[in-house]
């Protein structure tokens, strides 16, 4: 029985993540539908926090609510609602049912009830088959009762992750968070390398210990700031983003430190600067191995002393602001060959954190792709966006150096060109692999209607064994829409061995 199910699964010692998701297949199960999905309102936007039965990049996705009029209808009700299957509303999950490999398959009946905590909207529950009268009145009315155990899941899962922000904050200090509802910011992945670095900033945001954020262009570095800010006690001052790269030389002083009317031509007011902007909260210089090496001196004296000096002014004004800095640039090298001071680049680094790169954390990306294809969807006003089974095969095959940025600017390129291509804004437009234009797109797949046939002559044997088990398992994950288990299940492995043949791969 689903009620004796949902109970035991509250009462038992479960990961918050683990109970959701089994909250969901449980419904899926019950109901018989195609697809299951929790979402959490934040602000006006809908997260997904469980889903199943869905294609895994609609795990990144993020949903507007004023831009999805059947979620709308959902959060406005107290009760059930159910669509009809000539409903001309289109669905947010249109396309993106799993198991479909090859089609773009609209949602042909729906029902979602709003989730309520301490009579507060928490989110929406919804339900999606792809089959015309898969719910009937009786399924409704369950679907009203079985709530209140759902709402009891999420209300003890937050109680549980409450108790792991306080336990944290008195390991590492007191902390002030900033309200989610406020968070306009955030770092999208599931992989563990990721989970790792935002715990690992989470503890040290305790701390006003100056940060040094290392990595390539394009991993999102002005995020993990961002995160780091949020986090700590400053949360609810500002964080004052200046990009050294773009600061002239004979302004970069006064853009930092500020200026006195009359100190230069053309200063013909007085100005404070970024640091005075930034006291109490947080200072982001971002690409920091571009800063002149007259202005790294003044930089010094206010990590050391917490104090500047205006341009033009012989007074000096303390200032209370944590620095974080980042860069792509290798700042030891360019200590050595006078560039950067040595003193300066200690005084950043006294808790250096190197960002991985994108290919670093393949299991991000279809979130990241998700993410980035409801941006375009509603940019130009789609009814639906999705990936075929290839282009995101072409996806975790490339190597991504130009990291998320890159990837953000090829789905964008990609749902332009499917537009010239004929494709109409009321379609379920789908995104083929061709229209990535990826140069290491792997030439040696080529999918038919339903499946992908291997081209494999003239490789290695080595090679196309490796190519094969990459395949398979890419797809078994996403038609279990990224269940590890049930694709070991599916490919009869055991999943500790997936585990190790996914990261041998490069998969993990």
């Amino acid at each position: 029985m689903l009620q004796e199910s949902l109970i035991a699964d509250l009462v038992t010692d479960l990961p918050a993540a683990v109970r959701l998701q089994r909250l969901v297949s449980t419904l899926r199960s019950h109901f018989s539908c195609g697809a299951v999905g929790l979402l959490r309102l934040e602000h006006d936007v809908l997260k997904p926090v469980a889903l199943h039965g869905l294609v895994r990049e609609a795990q990144g996705r993020r949903f507007v609510v004023a831009q999805h009029p059947r979620l709308a209808a959902i959060l406005a009700s107290r009760q059930p609602v159910r669509f009809e299957p000539e409903s001309e509303l289109p669905d947010p999950y249109d396309g993106l049912l799993a198991g479909q490999p090859g089609q773009a398959l609209p949602v042909h009946d729906c029902m979602g009830i709003a989730l309520y905590i301490e009579g507060r909207c928490w989110g929406v529950l919804t339900l999606d088959a792809l089959q015309p009268g898969s719910f009937s009145q009786a399924a409704i009315y369950e679907l009203q009762r079985y709530s209140l155990l759902v709402e009891a899941a999420v209300r003890i899962t937050e109680l549980e992750q409450a108790n792991r922000a306080l336990r944290v904050n008195h390991q590492a200090g007191e902390q002030q968070f900033e309200p989610a509802a406020k968070q306009r910011y955030e770092l999208i992945g599931q992989s563990k390398i990721l989970q790792q670095i935002l715990q690992e900033l989470t503890v040290v945001a305790s701390s006003d210990l100056p940060v040094l954020l290392l990595g390539e262009t394009g991993v999102g570095k002005e995020l993990f700031a961002r995160h780091l800010h949020r986090s700590s006690g400053r949360a609810a001052k500002p964080m004052i983003y200046v990009n050294c790269a773009a600061l002239p030389e004979s302004l970069a002083e006064s853009e930092l430190f500020g200026h006195n009317k009359g100190a230069f031509s053309g200063a013909h007011s007085e100005r404070a600067g970024r640091f005075e902007a930034a006291d109490g909260g947080t200072l982001f210089l971002d690409e920091v191995g571009e800063l002149p090496l007259s202005v790294q001196a003044k930089l010094l004296r206010v990590l050391q002393d917490g104090e500047i000096q205006r341009l033009g002014s012989d007074k000096t004004r303390q200032v209370n602001v944590r620095l974080v800095a980042a860069t792509n640039r290798d700042l030891k090298q360019q200590v050595k060959i006078g560039e950067f001071r040595a003193d300066l680049y200690h005084r950043l680094s006294v808790y250096p954190l190197p960002i991985p790169p994108l290919r670093e954390r393949p299991d991000d990306i279809p979130l990241l792709a998700g993410h980035f294809l409801e941006l375009n969807r509603s940019r130009l006003g789609l009814r639906a966006l999705r990936l075929s089974s290839d282009a995101e095969l072409a996806l975790l095959s490339y190597d991504w150096p130009g990291n998320v940025r890159e990837l953000e600017h090829v789905i964008s390129r990609a749902a332009i060109k499917a537009l010239s291509h004929g494709a109409l804004r009321t379609d379920i437009v789908t995104l083929e692999a061709v229209w990535l234009d990826l140069d290491t797109v792997p030439a040696a797949i080529e999918h038919n209607e339903s499946h992908a046939v291997l081209q494999l002559d003239g490789i290695p044997l080595k090679q196309a064994v490796n190519q094969l088990q990459r395949q398979m398992i890419q797809q078994a994950i996403s038609q279990h829409a990224g269940s590890w288990s049930q694709a070991a299940r599916q490919l009869e492995l055991d999943p500790s061995n997936l585990h190790k043949l996914a990261q041998r791969l490069g998969l993990k």
